[in-house]
């Protein structure tokens, strides 16, 4: 018996050679006018049972030369001119054959059958047949549009990264000049004196930053007599961070300076924050210039407008803070910081632009913040190996109690905040020997409570 499957297929193969560009109307238009001439349904079906030169299919056909031309012209996608110069079936022309052959086959067989039905299911059959037909073309059209929407994609995949790598290499290029400001015009390296290379690069949005950009970048500076390794961060393309490594060198190991550095604190801090401020013109680091000029080597302390000025010296270490503060209470998060070793900076860092002061206001003492944390521990537990601990004893001393701003619902903008650490009388399970509680200066709310192992009691 036939197939139907089989006919359906071939129209879905004869659908997709010809393309779906324009409308089913269109598409059908196209086939049936190609297939419908007795001649060139008679090329194909000669073609079929073997290839054949021009002249022997003029001479099957008996019609003129340009005639069979004009056909052959029109099956260009049903045929193929092969290299002796005889002409075959494309697999569309295979297709067609099967398909008229098919075709053949239906009316052959089914017009007997077919006669003797009632008409009722004469009309029937026949609309149940262009159902089929109309639905296998449907489905081809969806899958054509599905495979057309999967290129495209690639396209625009393969665009993307194009894309991609070229925003790289601009940020490469435009991180390499905020670079060398820093590097030679800031910390006065003479970057001429060294083999610079490029030792890793790496770029990260941080969603625990609310979305910033961070770039961190790590250099390697080789000379005659020495080898230095430089670290360098930027934060939505603002320097953040500088840090230096000595790795390897002879006496003296101090690096090449384009200039002889200072080797007071006070006046290498000086420098470095005028140089700085010269370079990215931040308004803060006027005030923090203006603080600096006035202070002398005495100071270990002082205050100007919104800006600290602190330095911690320890034998050969020295650090510097200047830091946000307002209404007595220091911000030290948002914070430029200074640190020198035998009178070289280790460390330059700015977080003054990157975080914003959401309140000022601290409406909690350190004693009233204890006893918060003291009241919080009450109904606090935590898990041990699958045990709930419930059952301790908080010591009265020692207490820890810190004071510093933190973020509180928006990552970047700092609240006023007590860290307060409570220890208990021994170690239980877990190792737990201490319980830390944060409180919100600001409102005297917990912000947050733990169990902590190994902490030493100070």
């Amino acid at each position: 018996m036939f197939n139907r499957s089989f006919l359906i297929g071939d129209v879905i193969v004869l659908v997709g050679w010809i393309g779906m560009s324009g409308s089913e109307e269109e598409t059908y238009s196209i086939i049936f006018t190609t297939l419908k001439h007795p001649a060139r349904r008679k090329i194909l079906n000669m073609l079929s049972a073997r290839s054949m030169t021009f002249s022997q299919m003029l001479d099957k056909l008996g019609i003129p030369g340009s005639q069979l031309t004009y056909h052959l012209e029109t099956l260009s996608e049903f045929i193929v001119k092969m290299e002796t110069g005889k002409y075959k079936l494309s697999r569309l022309g295979e297709a067609s054959v099967s398909m008229l052959k098919g075709a053949e086959e239906v009316e052959s067989v089914q017009t007997k059958k077919f006669s003797s039905l009632p008409l009722r299911w004469k009309s029937l059959f026949a609309v149940l047949i262009i159902g089929i037909v109309l639905l296998a073309s449907i489905s081809y059209i969806q899958y054509a549009s599905f495979d057309q929407l999967s290129r495209d994609y690639g396209l625009l995949e393969a665009d993307f990264e194009r894309v991609k790598s070229q925003n790289q290499q601009m940020l490469l290029s435009s991180t390499a000049e905020r670079v060398m400001t820093i590097i030679r015009d800031v910390v006065q390296i003479d970057v001429t004196k060294y083999q610079i290379t490029l030792l890793s690069n790496t770029v990260e949005t941080r969603s625990d930053l609310g979305g910033v950009v961070e770039e961190i970048l790590k250099y390697s500076l080789t000379s005659s007599r020495s080898k230095i390794d430089i670290v360098l961060r930027f934060r939505n393309s603002h320097f953040s961070l500088y840090e230096f490594y000595l790795l390897e060198g002879v006496p003296p190991y101090d690096p090449i300076f384009t200039q002889p550095q200072p080797t007071d604190v006070l006046e290498a801090t000086r420098g470095l924050i005028d140089r700085y401020k010269s370079s990215v013109s931040d308004p803060y680091l006027g005030e923090m210039s203006t603080l600096l000029a006035s202070t002398n080597e005495t100071d270990t302390e002082q205050t100007l407008g919104n800006t600290k000025f602190r330095v911690t010296i320890n034998g050969d270490n020295a650090e510097v803070l200047l830091m946000y503060t307002s209404d007595g209470v220091d911000f030290a998060a948002k914070r430029i910081r200074l640190v020198f070793q035998n009178n070289i900076l280790q460390e330059l860092s700015d977080d003054w632009f990157f975080y914003e002061v959401g309140s000022t206001q601290v409406s909690v003492s350190k004693e009233q913040a204890i006893q918060i944390a003291i009241n919080a521990t009450k109904d606090f537990e935590w898990n041990a190996d699958g045990e709930q601990v419930s059952n301790f004893n908080v010591l009265s001393e020692p207490v820890s109690a810190l004071f510093f701003p933190h973020s509180r619902t928006e990552p970047l903008v700092l609240f006023p905040y007590w860290y307060i650490t409570l220890y208990l009388d021994r170690e239980y399970p877990g190792g737990v020997n201490s319980i830390a509680v944060g409180v919100w200066a600001d409102t005297g709310e917990v912000a947050n409570i733990q169990a902590l192992s190994g902490q030493i009691v100070t």
